[in-house]
């Protein structure tokens, strides 16, 4: 069955037993759409191959997932093994999804011919009107773009699509566009350089730091009191954040900076709940939810804190219960294979005690006892 599923798959095009999604030139890419165009013309006129009615795609659930362990380093990420879903034309509840597939490739093709980019929300809208038979909610455009991603092999960027973009970054780094002046991340205020959703320009990046490590921070209210403080010239560091829950671009950039400079350990700080370590995780391992583009952006992040044995710090009557949602996520992590057994028996706690805490309890000592709080916990070394 899965040797069917892979033959049907290259019908569309080439080599679907690889998992990944590659990084494209436009031209590579509006080759791979025609290929996937004529084919499918070619096999409208052929009376002896039914499978024009079915797109198989790598399905992109948890039970589909797996975790791939770096042999030189312990860096782990999230990428998607050989099962498949259908979008099928004959099938009540999926011959849209089936047509929004073309309607998507098609409206890639014209941005790549425009030599544009734009983002989800654009396409979003440039869809609805368009296409409004088949496209009502941004969730539908999201999904169908990941549908293309799968078919075609190739990355959302590759495909015309821009990462809109909500984080930043501050403390020691040095970045510099291709033709620009350099920009000095310690000098941008509280809010700190804001992270462009252009990911060939965050490629293209050069970067110079003196920094010691990186912080990645879940709230932005924790970042600007970092940035505003100054932490970072107590503690030599790089401070980013996505302001929640982490979008690509921030990921992206993340990666980038774990690239260039291998040897910064890289250090999270969220809240103690369940959405905080799922945050964490993502920046981590990456996001089933990505697809084949999962792996690409995950970096060995250390959790620092909050986590169980800093609670002593909090003042009861600063805990807050934890709410239905909470234990959603907590149930999905603690199934999930990806989760270390010291995330699990944290997560355990959080479920067992049933309440939370956010990182502004500390603020209890004082605002400036977060750099003071940061810097006991490297010295100790003590994250996981």
């Amino acid at each position: 069955m899965v040797d069917d599923d892979f033959r049907k798959s290259s019908i569309f095009f080439s080599d679907q037993l690889l998992c990944y999604a590659d990084i494209l030139p436009p031209s590579q890419v509006r080759a791979r759409i025609e290929v996937a165009v004529l084919n499918f013309l070619k096999i409208l006129n052929s009376p002896t191959t039914p499978a024009i009615s079915d797109l198989p795609l790598i399905s992109r659930n948890s039970k589909n997932s797996r975790v791939s362990q770096g042999l030189l380093t312990d860096g782990s990420w999230t990428f998607l093994s050989h099962s498949f879903c259908m979008r099928s034309l004959m099938r009540e509840n999926s011959a849209k999804a089936f047509i929004r597939v073309w309607k998507v490739m098609e409206m890639c093709y014209q941005i790549l011919v425009q030599e544009k980019r734009v983002t989800q929300r654009e396409l979003f809208y440039k869809l609805l009107c368009d296409s409004s038979d088949y496209f009502t909610s941004q969730l539908q455009v999201n999904r169908t773009v990941q549908d293309v991603v799968a078919l075609l092999r190739c990355s959302r960027y590759s495909l015309g699509i821009m990462a809109s973009s909500r984080g930043a970054v501050s403390g020691r780094l040095l970045l510099q566009e291709p033709s620009l002046e350099v920009v000095d991340c310690s000098t941008c205020g509280s809010s700190g350089y804001a992270i462009t959703g252009d990911l060939n320009l965050l490629e293209n990046l050069v970067m110079k730091t003196d920094a010691r490590y990186i912080f990645v921070v879940e709230k932005h209210a924790i970042f600007q009191r970092l940035t505003e403080d100054r932490v970072f010239n107590q503690i030599p560091c790089i401070f980013i954040t996505a302001k929640g829950y982490p979008d690509i671009a921030t990921r992206f950039l993340l990666h980038r900076i774990s690239r260039n400079f291998p040897d910064l350990p890289i250090l999270g700080l969220v809240d103690w709940n369940p959405a905080g370590l799922a945050i964490l995780c993502t920046f981590k391992y990456g996001s089933i939810g990505m697809g084949l583009e999962a792996y690409r952006y995950a970096c060995n992040v250390k959790w620092l804190g909050l986590r169980k044995d800093d609670l002593e710090l909090i003042p009861e009557e600063s805990y807050i219960p934890l709410k239905p949602r909470d234990l959603q996520i907590a149930k999905s992590l603690i199934s999930s294979d990806i989760l270390q057994d010291n995330y699990k028996e944290e997560l355990a706690v959080m479920v067992q005690s049933g309440r939370r805490a956010e990182i502004e309890a500390l603020y209890v000592h004082g605002y400036e006892f977060l750099g003071r709080f940061l810097a006991k916990k490297i010295v100790q070394t003590h994250y996981i």
